[in-house]
């Protein structure tokens, strides 16, 4: 491998590491040969919504230009044209590797730029359309370098993943989006929780918010459940790394039970001393053995 495409997935990795820190540990339990992969797919997506999310000083257009010019790197990148772009290197590399389909990248890209526009979902149907370019489109992506005995049977659970891992996410994380002017949580559901735009400004969680979070919470359980199946049907390498992703991120939907449902309190993370334990039950368990979600 050429030094410039080591420096690149020494980036990546260093961009996961520091942005990625559930999804980083689960990775370490990959073999090192998987793991680079990985570490490129999380650094291309992590860079990408950097982009966006850490210029909100600047005007909407400028912000649009800055993604638009990284993709355009991106697409010449794919041409076969030279970058000196500091990890596109890797992605590209791991794109050939496992012939990954472009369709996955480019709906990707169009989720980013809807957030530096869009700052409210009025329906789940809705929603769904934007995490199905943020987060489906990762499952998809990953479903190659993972391996599986039945493709076809694990492309659905994998977008499913995706799915539960972001919304997870955007409960914990509802402080966090209003700093950006953001709210990911349908405005079909908070109507029905009687929650507005100005009661989540509060910062409060009311009675309300938390019958909100609750029911949030189910919804995301639910993709969890469709997501559990294909888990199973990865390269038995693949499992112990999935398996302990699955059951963090589902963990971080415990810890938010565990705090009565205020997602103002704190930051809701799993504690490190399970974390560990969780990795360590995941490379012991035979594989081939069904998921169960975090209590």
């Amino acid at each position: 491998m050429d030094t410039d495409l080591t420096a690149a997935y020494t980036r990546c990795r260093e961009l996961h590491r520091e942005h990625g820190r559930t999804y980083y540990l689960a990775t370490r339990l990959l073999p090192a040969w998987k793991r680079r992969h990985v570490h490129a797919l999380y650094g291309f997506t992590r860079y990408a919504d950097e982009i966006v999310d850490r210029t909100e000083s600047r005007p909407s257009a400028e912000r649009a230009a800055l993604l638009n010019e990284w993709s355009a790197k991106f697409m010449a990148g794919l041409r076969g044209e030279p970058t000196d772009d500091e990890l596109l290197p890797a992605v590209l590399h791991t794109i050939a590797v496992f012939d990954l389909d472009l369709e996955d990248f480019d709906k990707f890209l169009r989720s980013m730029a809807m957030d530096i526009t869009v700052t409210a979902y009025p329906t789940y149907d809705d929603l769904l359309d934007y995490m199905e370019g943020s987060a489906a489109v990762i499952g998809t992506m990953m479903l190659p370098i993972l391996g599986s005995s039945d493709r076809a049977a694990a492309r659905e659970p994998a977008r499913q993943l995706g799915f539960a891992f972001q919304l997870t996410n955007f409960i914990r994380d509802v402080a966090e989006d209003l700093d950006r002017d953001r709210v990911y949580l349908p405005e079909e559901h908070l109507a029905a929780f009687g929650v507005t735009r100005e009661v989540l400004d509060r910062r409060v969680a009311t009675p309300a918010v938390k019958e909100l979070v609750k029911f949030e919470i189910a919804k995301a359980r639910e993709h969890y459940a469709a997501a559990a199946p294909g888990i199973p049907l990865l390269e038995p390498a693949s499992q112990a790394c999935m398996r302990t992703a699955f059951q963090l991120y589902g963990g971080i939907l415990g810890e938010i039970e565990a705090a009565d449902h205020d997602i103002f309190a704190r930051r809701a993370t799993v504690p490190n001393r399970r974390r560990a334990a969780v990795a360590v039950r995941s490379l012991l368990t035979r594989p081939g053995t069904p998921v169960q979600m975090a209590a």
